[in-house]
């Protein structure tokens, strides 16, 4: 593990504030992204029951029609509030829907060991799955269903993007917090510097749940606000696209992905492939700061 200096050079027009998930191709594009990281991976089984689920999510959203935002009273309150506009722990029931088809759609590909976890959530009764899901944001699962997780993510991250992609600038506002997402209130999975005319080499963080990404400034922890005592980490045999930025001030670590080293680069997908690093990094004393939904149940599995 090799640690580097921070480099910044900001471009020279005003960025957005805010990406919002840009529905027709993000699953689609992060499946192709997980089964061009399987090819020689030691971990490329995994990988590529993970471009099968990124699949099913891309099918899942396209026939997921709008769905209903907060009332304008709610949507005023949070942005009074400086609170996100949507809340996990108010989900819309469409969400069970949605896994149902994904797992429908994965049990037609899986092998017949994961069958029985996929049988087991098309027949669960709607208030096991609400209870499942509750405790896979609260980051509390329970060890029986391990293996049921990377699918109940999977329908909650595609109704949470249909959600996301119906906001506009206007119902969203800069947190205090910078590693919470403007639009639902989740953790970060990862942050990416982007490529583009007004977003060149700018850092936006990625939501672990509904795929928004926010501007936050670099050289900044994202945990403490600290500007002091930050490094760069990277495997000493890597490109250099995925790299793990750890903070001395309060010992945590977010992983951040250059599209500059690989345009395709997805930051949930990157993550997922890029395990040793977290090795790495945990080993040195440092704590993540936010999950990647998928892979508590896909690792269990």
């Amino acid at each position: 593990m090799q640690p580097q200096a921070i480099d910044f050079h900001p471009p020279a027009e005003e960025a957005p504030a805010f990406l919002l998930p840009v529905t027709t191709s993000l699953f689609a594009d992060r499946a192709e992204r997980f089964v061009a990281l399987a090819e020689g991976h030691s971990l490329a089984e995994w990988l590529r029951f993970l471009g099968h689920v990124s699949q099913a999510q891309h099918a899942a959203l396209q026939s997921l029609a709008e769905l209903p935002l907060p009332d304008a009273a709610t949507l005023a309150q949070a942005r009074t509030h400086g609170m996100p506009p949507l809340d996990p722990g108010k989900r819309p029931a469409a969400w069970r829907d949605v896994l149902l088809q994904i797992a429908g759609d994965l049990r037609l590909q899986a092998p017949a060991s994961a069958r029985p976890v996929l049988d087991g959530l098309l027949v669960a009764a709607d208030d096991c799955l609400e209870n499942m899901a509750d405790r896979l944001l609260q980051g509390e699962p329970q060890a029986d269903e391990l293996a049921s997780l990377a699918v109940v993510a999977a329908a909650l991250q595609v109704v949470y993007t249909r959600l996301a992609s119906q906001l506009g600038a206007a119902h969203l506002q800069t947190l205090d917090a910078h590693n919470v997402c403007p639009c639902c209130g989740s953790p970060a999975v990862a942050s990416v510097v982007r490529l583009g005319a007004t977003i060149n080499n700018l850092r936006y963080l990625h939501c672990s749940l509904c795929n928004s990404e926010w501007n936050v400034p670099r050289a900044v922890c994202t945990s403490c606000n600290s500007d002091k005592a930050l490094a760069l980490q990277e495997i000493a045999d890597s490109k250099g696209a995925v790299r793990a930025e750890t903070c001395d001030a309060c010992k945590s670590y977010l992983k951040i992905v250059y599209q500059e080293k690989d345009p395709r680069v997805d930051p949930i997908a990157d993550d997922l492939a890029t395990l040793a690093l977290d090795l790495l990094v945990d080993e040195a004393g440092y704590l993540r700061a936010g999950p990647n939904l998928l892979l508590i149940g896909a690792n269990a599995a």
